[in-house]
């Protein structure tokens, strides 16, 4: 019993004082009078598997290697009248135009875009690759 005591000690301090960590960073905590947060940038890369014109989004299959490649993370991609579509070729500074209709099913994209307040990636730049993906073997 004696050993014992010790490592429960330590334990409940362990799990209070990540409760304490927990509670102090918590959004919620900070009773919410904070500046409003600006929206995350992102960006993804890969091949479109599916479009959907009527819900103007595209699901990208993650382009990369090794493990990720065989599980395929996938991401919903919006897009509205304010995103820009061009396309280009592999290490080319040079961009064409596009409109919406220019981008198939198959088509490899770079999406530029922020993640808005729901968590959806809202794409204000979707770029289409010209050149063929030829992966690593």
């Amino acid at each position: 019993m004696k050993k014992l005591a010790p490592g429960l000690i330590g334990l409940a301090l362990v799990i209070s004082v990540a409760a304490y960590i927990q509670g102090s960073t918590h959004p919620q905590g900070s009773g919410g009078s904070g500046p409003a947060k600006a929206p995350t940038p992102a960006r993804w890369e890969g091949i479109i598997i599916r479009s959907s014109s009527d819900q103007s989004t595209l699901t990208v299959r993650e382009r990369s290697s090794g493990f990720v490649k065989i599980i395929g993370l996938e991401k919903t991609i919006h897009y509205d009248s304010s995103t820009e579509w061009t396309s280009a070729e592999h290490g080319s500074k040079k961009y064409n135009k596009i409109t919406r209709a220019d981008v198939k099913d198959g088509d490899r994209v770079i999406c530029i875009g922020i993640y808005d307040e729901k968590g959806e990636f809202l794409a204000t730049f979707i770029s289409k690759r010209l050149s063929p993906y030829r992966g690593r073997p």
